[in-house]
């Protein structure tokens, strides 16, 4: 599956899924529900001022207002939103959403998955999980840029690389399906179905890490 058809098909996915459990249901995203999350979704997208807010602190304030305010609106038209991009933005240009959605829908998606009961893993085709590799290495690069040991990610079949701090004594190895290695580089180390070995304390503190943007 090539990248632009991927963030594509997550993106429905995680549409069709919001439709069927509805507005109330959770997701790994603390507080959020599934009406926050597309509200979430629809900011980083349609609102430009919104936006910023994911990344800058100081807007952050200026950012939660706003996506509260889309929240506020009708369900069923977030997640038409969501399903839909306007034409105007990043997410219209095939390259452009590549870059920027591949790893953001595959993860929002595995939030409403994974914080419903009895979720299991999905079995994914090679070529997802090999375009998820490289998105893993992408963002680990970010994510352990400050974590004060060797962090070695694994992914069996696909490949191994070191992030952290490289001259660190401590080394921490953690092994899974690239899929499962983006939801625990990307925060969501609790939903991760991955092996982490080394010592005791390290393994902890990755664990408890915040990770991701």
């Amino acid at each position: 599956m090539a990248d632009e058809r991927l963030a594509r098909a997550e993106r429905y996915a995680l549409a069709d899924l919001m439709a069927e459990l509805g507005p109330d249901a959770p997701t790994l995203n603390t507080g959020w529900t599934i009406r926050d999350l597309a509200a979430h979704v629809i900011v980083r997208e349609r609102r430009l001022d919104g936006a910023a807010g994911i990344l800058v602190r100081g807007l952050r304030e200026h950012s939660e207002k706003v996506r509260r305010a889309v929240a506020d609106r009708p369900f069923d038209e977030l997640v038409a939103e969501v399903r839909h991009p306007p034409w105007w933005t990043f997410s219209a240009i095939p390259l452009l959403d590549v870059l920027v959605n591949t790893s953001e829908f595959f993860i929002h998606h595995e939030d409403v998955r994974r914080a419903q009961p009895g979720w299991e893993p999905r079995d994914l085709p090679v070529v997802v999980e090999r375009e998820l590799w490289r998105r893993v290495r992408s963002s680990a690069r970010l994510a352990l840029r400050r974590f004060r040991a060797v962090v070695v990610l694994h992914a069996p079949g696909y490949g191994e690389s070191t992030f952290g701090v490289s001259d660190s004594p401590t080394r921490v190895r953690v092994s899974g399906p690239p899929g499962e290695l983006l939801m625990f580089v990307s925060g969501r180390q609790r939903a991760a179905r991955v092996e982490v070995t080394g010592p005791q304390p390290t393994v902890d503190s990755l664990r408890r890490a915040r990770l991701g943007v």
